[in-house]
């Protein structure tokens, strides 16, 4: 019951705050403009600075492992590879492919790894390693699915057929690349890497600009929220449901079931085993939401998996968690 509790604790918050910028925008309080000008910032500043703070921040010396590093990364490149060759299979709508890639493999892991992990055994832990190991190639596969299924900005006053057209994806390998080595996301990651072997968060004389960092950082999550409410289109969701459907059980069953599996086997336990389990089944992050707008995707599809799978993965995760529990794993 209390690792229930835990999981409502950190997952309905989420859900709510969703609601909250559903509700304020239906009202009025909450316009267009603060969507469309709230998606840029949290995609080009806040979440960026988000990112950079949490890697810069992570001790190497301290917490790495070779075996569990690589064990996150191979997870995390695999799950990629086989969802987005699936998609490619089962999804007629080519558009939808970059989306529904995304956020089938793509969780809050930095978010409920290290609260999950810090709960049941007091610290961190291997937490941020986990996050190290995986979210550069989330965010590196992402930016590549999105760029490739983007479709082109359509031209102000554009003809009906130029419109149409524009509905496709258009999919050129310099425009990938440039989408990839110009993202604020990667750009973060790039950067972090060095000033956390660096330890730069750590000098006294970075402490100012830290704290500032963090500042900025700390309004992404929230603002995210809020932004992924007021910008929610319900009915284009319920039309989208069954995309929605099979990308939210594929992020909580199916990658778990699969994976949780073979780390037991490869014999990682206790707050290891825990944070790859949470890696696994978090809910997609609202981070996706974001991408997906600004990179010209389906926001919608993007935005239905995030209300689906923030509002199941208390009970998912509950499960799974007992489980591990039950089986003496963690």
């Amino acid at each position: 019951m209390n690792n229930f509790i835990f999981s409502l604790n950190a997952t309905l918050p989420v859900f709510l705050v969703i609601m909250i910028g559903f509700g304020l925008r239906r009202i009025g309080l909450l316009t267009e403009e603060f969507a469309r000008v709230g998606d840029r910032l949290v995609f080009r500043v806040a979440l960026p600075v988000m990112l950079f703070v949490e890697i810069a921040s992570v001790d190497w010396k301290d917490s790495f492992d070779l075996k569990f590093f690589l064990f996150c990364a191979a997870t995390a490149c695999v799950s990629f590879a086989a969802i987005y060759g699936l998609a490619w299979l089962l999804l007629k709508d080519r558009a939808m492919i970059g989306t529904y890639t995304m956020v089938s493999f793509r969780g809050s892991a930095a978010v409920l790894g290290i609260a999950f992990v810090t709960n049941i055994y007091g610290s961190a832990g291997f937490a941020p390693l986990m996050i190290v190991a995986v979210v550069p190639f989330y965010n590196i596969f992402s930016v590549l699915a999105l760029a490739i299924s983007a479709k082109p900005a359509v031209p102000e006053g554009a003809a009906e057929e130029e419109a149409a057209e524009a509905l496709q994806p258009a999919f050129s390998a310099r425009k990938v690349l440039l989408e990839v080595i110009t993202n604020p996301l990667i750009v973060a990651v790039v950067l972090a890497i060095p000033a956390a072997m660096l330890h730069l968060p750590a000098k006294s004389w970075l402490t100012i600009p830290f704290k500032c960092l963090s500042s900025i950082g700390n309004m992404a999550t929230p603002l995210a929220l809020l932004v992924l409410g007021a910008g929610f289109e319900h009915r284009e969701a319920i039309a989208k449901i069954r995309p929605v459907l099979m990308a939210s059980v594929t992020k909580l069953v199916l990658l778990p079931a699969v994976f949780v599996p073979a780390a037991v086997w490869m014999g990682f336990r206790d707050a290891q085993l825990l944070a790859i389990a949470v890696m696994l089944a978090s809910p997609t992050t609202v981070a996706c939401y974001i991408m997906a707008k600004n990179m010209r995707n389906d926001a919608t599809l993007a935005s239905g998996t995030v209300l689906f799978t923030t509002l199941f993965s208390s009970v998912t995760i509950t499960a799974m968690v007992y489980i591990l529990r039950t089986a003496g794993l963690i």
